[in-house]
């Protein structure tokens, strides 16, 4: 009973454990089961998304190149408008024969205009140019304006006027463009000339000329550069050997010192403080008069008996000497190698008596001999220093600071040199009240005397001035050359 007893409860006990482990499996099956329905409609819900984008997308990319079509079309039709309207406003222009019309039709409500020009192929290609009144140079450019007026413009009068713009007209003359038409050799060259003449800012001459302002900066430098290469070789010249004996026979009438040919004079013209080597330029003599900073850069000129220059030296600092810009000058080369051929250059205290340059005496207690010949060569000093003073009152941009650049500087100065010159060869008399006084200060070289011959002919000369009055003409001392 025993066995059998223990023997039935092991069957049930195995049963049960069977029908255990087939309940437990039908539950993982069902688990697993209802995992897998979910991924599958998480895939369902993730295709469903997607489809819907790319049918956005698609709707999306539909709806914008629709939209940019018909833009273009407004725009193309908006813009054919505009053509038709301009081409019946041009022939409207063309049939009332008015280039003021023209002009009219052209010109927008904010003074702004396009410059048309047609093309072979009937095409118009547009710029739009601000329209500026030109007034003002119209009136001096008309043949009926007076000279006097002209004159006092442009320091200088009509016909001298037209003699430069002939000459500059083939290095400064422009070619018209479809865009726009050429600006005219005349005003170009008076924009050139009234700037330096007056020295007035651009914007001003900008006004005057009814042009850009860049555009003005721009003609004064190309303008300048032009006379530099085209006029300077013509009028700035070391004069030949027949014109240097009328140039010595004229000093040697007026003070009776032999084979003087030229007189020599060094100034400064002021700039703005350069952004380098700013001590360099430094003026302490300006600066003390000024009792401000001032800066400045050097122009040395030789002279004629007219006052016209014979021989510039530009642009050295302002800090230099007179003997120091006198070394750096092709004029001291000349003398050194000995090309001056019995001539000397007449210079004030601030140069040093050497081959070539004769200055007056700078000790004190001077001889009667010595007195009398500073007198005489003062008054050949006197031509230099005057031909200075016209050349910063006919040209007032060398009075004060300018906009010009300081590389750009030197082909102004030149450029006022030449036209001083042409000023002075056809007689152009200067207005009195544009007279300039100059006080640039001499300073006496340490070293003053550095040839002991050209001292003994110095000497020489003044004995004879003092014996034999302006008798000394039949004598030559050339020691000095």
């Amino acid at each position: 009973m025993e066995t059998g007893f223990n023997g039935n409860t092991k069957k049930r006990g195995r049963k049960d454990f069977e029908e255990s482990l087939v309940s437990e499996k039908s539950g993982f099956g069902d688990i697993l089961s209802s995992i897998l329905m979910l991924d599958e409609e998480a895939k369902q819900e993730q295709y469903q998304w997607v489809t819907n984008s790319d049918q956005d997308r698609a709707f999306f990319q539909a709806n914008y190149k629709g939209n940019v079509q018909e833009m273009n079309g407004n725009f193309e039709n908006q813009f054919s408008e505009m053509n038709q309207l301009d081409n019946s406003s041009n022939k409207r222009a063309r049939k009332s024969g008015s280039p003021a019309a023209a002009a009219k039709v052209s010109a927008g409500s904010d003074n702004v205009g396009p410059s048309q020009s047609g093309s072979g192929s009937g095409q118009q290609r547009r710029l739009w140019v601000k329209d500026r009144s030109k007034d003002w140079w119209t009136k001096c450019n008309h043949p009926d304006f007076p000279d006097e007026e002209f004159k006092r413009a442009f320091r200088m009068s009509k016909a001298t006027f037209n003699m430069v713009c002939e000459e500059l007209e083939p290095a400064v003359m422009k070619k018209n463009t479809m865009l726009r038409d050429a600006i005219p050799v005349r005003q170009r060259v008076a924009v050139c000339i009234w700037r330096l003449a007056t020295g007035e800012p651009l914007r001003m001459v900008s006004k005057r000329f009814g042009l850009g302002i860049s555009t003005c900066h721009k003609l004064v430098l190309e303008v300048c550069a032009a006379i530099k290469t085209v006029l300077m070789p013509k009028f700035v010249q070391w004069p030949d050997e027949s014109k240097m004996k009328s140039i010595k026979q004229a000093f040697e009438s007026a003070a009776g010192i032999p084979n003087v040919g030229g007189s020599m004079y060094t100034t400064h013209v002021p700039i703005i403080a350069p952004k380098v080597s700013v001590a360099a330029y430094f003026n302490k003599k300006h600066t003390e008069r000024n009792q401000k900073n001032s800066y400045s850069i050097t122009l040395q000129g030789v002279v004629d008996q007219t006052g016209a220059f014979t021989d510039i030296c530009i642009g050295w600092p302002g800090s230099m000497s007179d003997d120091q810009i006198l070394e750096k000058s092709a004029f001291h080369q000349r003398a050194t190698r000995g090309h001056l051929k019995d001539v000397c250059v007449v210079g004030n205290k601030g140069y040093p008596l050497m081959d070539g340059v004769l200055v007056p005496y700078s000790h004190q207690n001077l001889t009667w001999a010595q007195h009398a010949f500073n007198e005489k060569i003062g008054e050949i000093e006197k031509v230099a220093k005057e031909a200075f003073a016209r050349l910063k009152g006919r040209w007032s941009c060398l009075q004060k600071r300018t906009e010009v650049k300081l590389q750009e500087l030197p082909i102004v100065l030149g450029a006022c040199c030449v036209l001083h010159n042409i000023c002075e060869m056809r007689n152009e008399v200067m207005d009195p009240e544009l007279k300039f006084e100059l006080f640039d200060d001499e300073v006496i070289p340490d070293n003053n005397i550095r040839s002991m011959a050209s001292a003994q002919a110095r000497d020489h000369i003044a004995h004879n001035l003092l014996h034999h009055g302006l008798g000394g003409r039949g004598t030559s001392s050339t020691a000095f050359l």
